[in-house]
């Protein structure tokens, strides 16, 4: 069977945690960042790691098949 090409985008947005979880960070933290934009409580949670649902970890982990 052949070698798999990793996406090269979706290796550097994941990342696959000891356990088989899929890691990822926040969407909506690009700009608009002071002032006007956003507030600091949402800033500040947006800074946290998530991780992925349930529902699109499979399509991910085909993804990044050597992660």
């Amino acid at each position: 069977m052949p070698k798999l090409k990793t996406h090269t985008g979706a290796k550097k947005r994941f990342k696959v945690t000891k356990n088989g979880k899929i890691k990822r960070a926040h969407a909506y933290k690009s700009h608009l960042l002071n002032g006007h934009g956003k507030d600091t409580k949402r800033k500040r949670g947006l800074r946290k790691a998530a991780y992925a649902d349930k529902t699109n970890v499979g399509a991910i982990k085909l993804l990044i098949p050597y992660k």
